[in-house]
């Protein structure tokens, strides 16, 4: 439905209201009709039986001194409708203190994280005159969604997540992106056409796609012939590649940047603090996070849940656990990307348990037996950030950048990132193409775990995603979010370097992604949690059409302007059919430096700077984070190496590495 009919309905509905007020109203509609809205994550809005649904931006004001623009899905439902409204249309402040809301068919509006239901209406009136908005025979439920991110923004406004547990930020200055080369030129102009050209380049059977054969996820690990474009790197375990994108999740979070026009940095929210402090677990904390939290044993722990039947599925029966879901399977999360794909969410268990086992730890200490439940949770939260902090500067930094540079950036600070230590922005050459070289780390398919006890072994190999799958299949044969099975864990030796000759390598960096990468799920009308609902399914053509969007400039004009050497168009011929041999998005750009300059192992020159400018800048901006705090002080929990700790310490304290044998 367009919008010229949509002010069509409101016309019919509210006569009495300006026609050029309706063209207003209309703008900021989107409408959703008839029963192929079933579900929220199926293209972003709910269907009621006989109902309408729209999305409309209302203003709340939360304290005297704060403002927030919060997207509200509302639902009326028409029993029945007499006679047209006889009065403008009413403003209706919906004021929700129990974050998101589903609505299903034949149910009543339902939320997962808190005890109330949604029946709290505030009424607002425009005119003099004080007549109800569900007057004049109109009746039915209101109902409000508070849609807070996701991580590819779509060009309607579409969202597919679920994420309780994290508040909503105003735009201000304070919450913006940032340039780190404001005064260069953008790679191509902000047009439909070099949009296009983007989307094309990134296209599936194109030029970035590796052309892997997907017949079958074993084979796609063991014979190297079905990836001849897509070789492993030898230096990062396939873990790696996960580990960077739980950090990407942690400082950034943009839901409402369109895909298909023109973009400022400076008027776009980051919906995550730019720090490495764990918001995407902790959410707004205990007190305003309630849903994230487990308080039963006395001390603040977060919510995890046992998978079913884990003798069927776990060598030795070992219990297997999940994310806290609702009963349609939303992850109940600071941050529910975190649920994209099954890899990831368990790392995010994984993090969730870390704490938990900090606070047993501490606990434990005779010496903090007069300490108070919210004692000990500062205490184990600064533990928390401090350990994952120190694997970000001394172990994953080094893998993707060198420690040369690491131990440089350490020395000298960063030179072309500005970070203000009273309000650390994220430079958008940083999070729309720098950091995103992770993409062509991953692999097609992965060994998830090794399988009940048995003889022969039965291992779950899975394509990460795998659009040909049923989206409704409660247990697909892929490995994307959203789901809850007994089988849907991750033995961790395959993805981290447990010493015991199981880990696998994730890809090179260069300028092929998987193929499965190029179709995610979601052309058949079901997107996986995090991913895209809006008919661009290649991740590459996202990822390029942001650049023009955001004006983003070309990576050889951040060389010249870093003082690095910079790619002659030879090595980028491949882009002339495209026009961006001379001026190459920096995405690509930086891939190519990073295949031609490193051989793939690590990130070059440009993207290595970029990424660890932004690491480093943040964290010593950051007065609460080790490095600005005590910049001397070293892991004090267990590890296989006293004082230094990994991840595969992490994990081992967290519990979640149960043995093979």
């Amino acid at each position: 439905m367009t919008n010229r009919d949509a002010t069509g309905l409101w016309g019919l509905f509210v006569p009495h209201l300006p026609k050029a007020t309706l063209y207003k109203y209309a703008s900021q509609l989107r409408w959703c009709e008839g029963p192929r809205c079933i579900f929220h994550r199926s293209n972003g809005c709910f269907h009621i039986q006989s109902a309408f649904a729209y999305t409309h931006t209302v203003r709340l004001r939360i304290e005297s001194t704060l403002e927030s623009a919060f997207h509200r899905t509302l639902f009326i439902h028409f029993a029945r409708i007499k006679n047209a409204l006889d009065d403008a249309l009413s403003l209706v402040q919906v004021l929700l203190t129990c974050g998101v809301y589903l609505v299903h068919p034949g149910k009543q509006c339902w939320n997962p994280g808190f005890r109330n239901t949604c029946n709290i209406i505030k009424e607002y009136t425009m005119s003099h005159h004080r007549k109800k908005f569900l007057s004049a025979g109109l009746a039915g439920v209101l109902c409000s969604t508070a849609l807070f991110g996701v991580a590819v923004a779509h060009a309607d406004g579409r969202n597919n997540l679920h994420l309780p547990g994290q508040r909503d930020r105003p735009h201000t200055p304070n919450t913006a992106f940032t340039r780190m080369f404001p005064e260069l030129p953008p790679f191509a102009p902000p047009t439909d056409a070099a949009r296009d050209q983007a989307k094309k380049l990134g296209e599936k059977g194109g030029l970035l796609d590796a052309l892997d054969d997907l017949s079958d996820p074993v084979l796609s690990i063991t014979d190297p012939a079905r990836s001849l474009n897509n070789p492993d790197n030898p230096s990062m375990t396939a873990g790696v590649t996960f580990f960077g994108q739980f950090l990407d999740h942690d400082i950034t979070l943009d839901p409402k940047s369109p895909l298909l026009e023109k973009t400022n940095p400076g008027k776009t929210t980051n919906f995550r603090t730019a720090a490495f402090d764990l918001d995407s677990l902790y959410g707004s904390g205990p007190k305003e996070s309630p849903e994230l939290y487990d308080v039963s044993s006395g001390d603040i722990k977060l919510r995890v849940e046992p998978l079913p039947d884990p003798a069927l599925v776990s060598r030795k029966g070992a219990e297997r656990f999940d994310l806290p879901r609702d009963p349609y399977n939303n992850a109940i999360l600071g941050d529910s990307r975190n649920d994209e794909h099954v890899v990831l969410a368990q790392f995010h268990l994984a993090m969730l348990r870390f704490h938990n086992e900090v606070i047993k730890h501490l606990r434990a200490d005779p010496s903090q037996a007069d300490q108070s439940a919210e004692q000990i949770f500062k205490q184990a939260q600064r533990e928390v950030r401090w350990h994952y902090q120190w694997i970000i500067v001394h172990e994953f930094l080094p893998l993707t950048i060198g420690q040369e540079l690491v131990d440089s950036l350490l020395r000298k600070g960063p030179r072309f990132y500005e970070v203000d230590k009273r309000n650390p922005l994220i430079p958008i050459e940083f999070s729309v193409a720098a950091y995103r070289f992770g993409h062509s780390q991953v692999r097609p398919s992965y060994r998830l775990n090794f399988g009940p006890t048995v003889t022969p072994p039965a291992p779950f190999f899975a394509f990460l995603f795998d659009d040909t799958q049923d989206p409704n299949n409660p247990d697909p044969p892929d490995l994307r979010g959203g789901k809850r099975a007994a089988r849907r864990f991750v033995d961790w030796q395959t993805f981290f370097n447990f010493g015991d000759g199981n880990v696998r390598p994730n890809k090179l960096i260069d300028s092929k992604l998987s193929s499965g990468l190029m179709l995610l799920p979601g052309s058949r009308g079901v997107a996986a949690p995090g991913l895209p609902a809006d008919g661009v399914t290649s991740l590459a053509s996202r990822n390029l059409m942001r650049h023009v969007n955001f004006g983003i400039p070309s990576g050889q004009a951040i060389a010249r302007r870093m003082g690095l050497p910079v790619l002659p168009p030879t090595q980028l011929e491949a882009l002339t059919p495209f026009g961006m041999e001379k001026s190459t998005p920096l995405w690509y750009y930086i891939l190519k430096e990073a295949e031609v300059m490193e051989k793939g192992l690590r990130l070059g020159p440009v993207g290595g700077r970029i990424v660890g400018e932004v690491f480093i800048g943040l964290l010593k901006a950051d007065e609460t984070s080790y490095l600005a705090a005590r910049p001397n002080w070293t892991p004090v929990l267990k590890s296989a190496t006293p004082g230094e700790f990994r991840i595969t310490d992490l994990l081992t304290f967290a519990g979640v590495v149960p043995p093979l044998s």
